[in-house]
């Protein structure tokens, strides 16, 4: 029997009772094995499991864009689902749509509501996603700011939802906004914040954070940028991830960084097909119309304006940007689509096509990838 127990104890009867006593007082959650209630997040060289524990503090998984934040994430809710704690995920971006044993509200036409949000988090069992795909930009913190202490008492309340995952926290808690420590609560034990720039997120709400994993040959960079961003030393002598390696930092326990293989997730993780089709991409990333005179400033904020704009055009402005191969340069460094980029790069170099043709062509490239989305 003692070799199945968690804890064993060398007192018996009253002392075995005070001994567990001063146990919690000094440990407290920390007394229960990681692999009963935590999280596993990866396997280090040495194929020492890790764990991720709500009680140690919240986590910031960081990291260039494409390096697999999204797939990181994905693989943690469905290890959450195993032990049965409830999350709820925060998307800007609608990643995460489709995930298993979860409830989205919201998509990229109709913003979520949030006594709908709430109503689903208080039924037991219930995984919900928020979705503000649909909102703008400057939206996006305002209701995160609103919502977010109603979560808060919900959780202080009967404990769930027992994870938070916030994607894009640069969105939602972005590092221009004074207002954020009125909105945070004091403590955020099981918080996940998912970014590219931790720069650009909170200082108040990195400095909750305990762990760090960060992701992609900048990985040592990342950690640099969140310890800069809250004010600590950077750690020195951290080693650079190899392939399917990400650097992970436990700096709540008082570790060095150190590489892990991260779990992968048995569903596939949707990549922002949504968000390139009917979105909201920033300023920087849409494209622009202008034609050879830079006489126009037509703005493609997602793939169905684009094909819209396109049809509309004038030939010698279609011309113009077909030639240049700006089409499909969009498409491989916005887009992330290499597929449709060389496609679209085929029709961009054939000079025998007729503007009406070349149109036809790329439409119907992009039409078959991104119109008709699974839902």
């Amino acid at each position: 029997m003692k070799e199945t127990t968690d804890i064993r104890l060398s007192g018996d009867h009253g002392a075995g009772v005070i001994e567990l006593m001063e146990m919690i007082c000094r440990e407290d959650a920390r007394i229960i094995p990681p692999e009963r209630h935590g999280i596993l997040i990866g396997e280090e060289q040495d194929k020492k499991k890790v764990y991720l524990e709500s009680h140690r503090g919240s986590v910031l998984i960081a990291g260039s864009s494409e390096v697999g934040k999204s797939t990181l994430a994905t693989a943690l809710t469905e290890g959450m689902v195993e032990k049965q704690f409830e999350f709820c995920i925060f998307d800007p971006e609608g990643d995460y749509d489709e995930l298993a044993d979860a409830v989205s509200i919201g998509d990229a036409e109709s913003p979520p509501n949030p006594d709908e949000v709430l109503k689903l988090l208080r039924k037991v069992g219930a995984n919900v996603v928020v979705n503000t795909q649909a909102l703008q930009m400057p939206e996006r913190p305002l209701f995160f700011a609103k919502l977010l202490p109603q979560i808060s008492a919900l959780r202080a309340r009967n404990g769930r939802p027992h994870w938070l995952l916030i994607d894009e926290a640069h969105h939602l808690l972005p590092a221009s906004r004074e207002d954020v420590a009125k909105v945070l609560p004091e403590e955020i034990p099981a918080a996940v914040f998912i970014t590219v720039h931790p720069e650009a997120v909170s200082p108040n709400a990195l400095k909750t954070v305990e762990t760090v994993i960060a992701l992609g040959e900048g990985a040592r960079d990342t950690i640099a940028a969140f310890c800069q961003a809250v004010g600590i030393k950077t750690p020195t002598g951290m080693p650079g991830p190899g392939e399917d390696e990400v650097l992970l930092w436990a700096r709540g326990v008082g570790q060095s960084p150190r590489l892990m293989k991260p779990v992968r997730p048995r569903q596939a993780h949707r990549r922002h097909t949504r968000k390139y089709a009917k979105g909201e991409l920033g300023e920087d990333l849409s494209f622009y119309f202008r034609g050879p005179d830079n006489a126009l400033n037509l703005r493609a904020q997602n793939l169905m304006l684009f094909l819209q704009i396109a049809q509309g055009v004038d030939d010698r402005t279609w011309e113009h940007h077909l030639r240049a191969g700006d089409y499909s340069s969009w498409f491989r460094r916005v887009i992330k689509n290499d597929e449709l980029a060389r496609e679209a790069a085929e029709v961009e170099i054939d000079r025998s096509l007729q503007p009406r043709e070349s149109r036809k062509r790329i439409s119907d490239a992009v039409s078959r990838r991104y119109t008709t989305p699974a839902r």
